[in-house]
């Protein structure tokens, strides 16, 4: 069992480029797979769906920082047609295959928009969007950089902000290893993820690098950091 007492700063394959477009297409359609699994869609409803349904709100906007591909824009999409509420939502991710791919699944979707851009210089105005959420780009970020990214998201929003990430977790890695294996994923998948588990959050951690907010768990093993209207 790998050291979970810090975390880790080792870079996943992702993070350095070391990968083919093939790989990176699997990759990206993996990911989704396992993450409606594993607890991504449980952590939104419990925080950005209950908090549009307590505003009772008729419309919202939203802006996804490192939306991938796009699954939790079409899950949030499917929400609001659901509960007849009009949404506007836009995702944003700085690899050009995730853009595409994002783009092109969500064609279904007239709601949905996707931009190439940077986390850290987000190209759109102050307070353009009602909520902002991320998941699981966090965990990819320096300590430094998160305080950073999470302000960022911060200035374009109103009403709040969402970001859902890895606990990191004895018992998280051992899973995530048992589900790879039982559903043959791939190895960049299966390596890459286990290392996104080592570079995950403990609750008090992730609270004190971004010193603001609060921070929940959601199970099975992802946490929830919450921060409210800007002052």
């Amino acid at each position: 069992m790998p050291d979970l007492y810090r975390r880790s700063k080792e870079l996943e394959r992702i993070d350095t480029g070391d990968y083919t477009t093939a790989e990176y297409d699997r990759f990206l359609k993996e990911i989704a797979f396992i993450n409606r699994f594993l607890g991504d869609r449980r952590a939104l409803r419990r925080s950005l769906f209950a908090e549009v349904e307590r505003r009772r709100l008729s419309e919202f906007s939203l802006l996804d920082v490192g939306c991938g591909s796009g699954e939790l824009l079409r899950y949030t999409a499917e929400f609001a047609r659901a509960k007849g509420i009009k949404a506007r939502l836009a995702g944003l991710d700085l690899n050009p295959i995730s853009a595409r791919v994002s783009a092109d699944d969500t064609r279904g979707f007239p709601e949905v928009s996707i931009t190439q851009g940077d986390a850290f210089r987000l190209p759109f105005a102050d307070g353009e969007f009602d909520y902002a959420i991320s998941s699981l780009f966090f965990h990819h970020l320096t300590d430094e950089q998160i305080p950073q990214a999470l302000q960022e998201m911060r200035r374009v929003t109103r009403l709040g902000v969402f970001v859902i990430d890895l606990h990191r977790h004895a018992a998280a890695y051992r899973l995530y290893r048992l589900f790879c294996r039982a559903f043959f994923i791939s190895p960049l998948v299966r390596e890459d993820g286990s290392l996104s588990v080592l570079r995950g959050f403990r609750p008090e951690e992730l609270a004190g690098l971004v010193g603001m907010g609060s921070v929940r768990r959601s199970f099975p093993f992802r946490l929830v950091l919450e921060c409210g209207e800007r002052a």
